[in-house]
């Protein structure tokens, strides 16, 4: 697979919703598909058919290809985005400023670059959860989450989470609560959005470091809950 960077795009995402959830959205005209995550969409395939036919014709190297992937999956994020979470938990001062201005307190952990070009922070709680979406393309904080997943970038997922967003997490393993508000924040070229998710019960003792181990990419996109960790006997 080869790492690029995304076209920008401007689309409105202004219309909210009472539907039982509320989300920030554009209208999508693709039918939702019966699966939200496809083993590999088309896009997918097509690339690596692409990146294999430069490779053969000597016009890029396939090994520089993975570096490149592996840079943004382990030196830029998720990992990255791991640290601006854990220090949000252990930090109330920088939570406040990561609320008010996500770039800006992500810059202080020198975290930052291209698809941030405003960073907005969304927080669960007990009474709401935030899920991130891109409904027309892929938009996605690159810096703090590394690589966007397959499923994100999937049209199954981009319509139909928008739709029936309690019925897609509960298909990716996340049961809610009927009386949680369940919260679609749909990315833009512009602004690009991090879940800032619950600190699970039973890690008060835990440094900062520890806890930057219980945090995976798909709770920062809000596909996903973090589990309270295993006490050792």
């Amino acid at each position: 697979m080869s790492a690029s960077t995304p076209s920008n795009h401007d689309h409105d995402h202004d219309e909210h919703h009472h539907d039982g959830h509320s989300h920030h959205r554009h209208a999508d005209s693709e039918r939702p598909g019966h699966s939200h995550a496809p083993s590999k969409p088309w896009q997918a395939t097509r690339a690596e058919a692409v990146e294999a036919l430069l490779h053969e014709l000597g016009v890029i190297d396939s090994a520089r290809v993975d570096d490149i992937v592996q840079h943004y999956e382990e030196r830029v994020g998720p990992k990255t985005g791991a640290r601006v979470i854990a220090r949000a938990w252990t930090d109330a001062d920088f939570k406040a400023r990561l609320m008010s201005d996500g770039l800006a307190a992500c810059a202080e952990l020198g975290i930052g670059g291209p698809e941030t070009e405003l960073l907005h922070v969304v927080e669960n709680t007990d009474a709401v959860h935030n899920v991130i979406v891109c409904t027309l393309c892929s938009c996605y904080p690159w810096p703090v989450l590394g690589l966007p997943p397959a499923w994100y970038k999937s049209s199954a997922y981009r319509s139909r989470v928008v739709r029936e967003p309690r019925k897609v997490l509960a298909e990716m393993g996340l049961e809610l609560d009927p009386e949680v508000e369940v919260r679609v924040w749909d990315s833009i070229s512009e602004i690009r959005y991090l879940v800032l998710p619950q600190r699970p019960a039973g890690t008060d003792d835990l440094t900062e470091e520890e806890l930057m181990e219980l945090v995976d990419r798909n709770a920062m996109i809000g596909v996903a809950k973090i589990d309270a960790p295993e006490i050792q006997s």
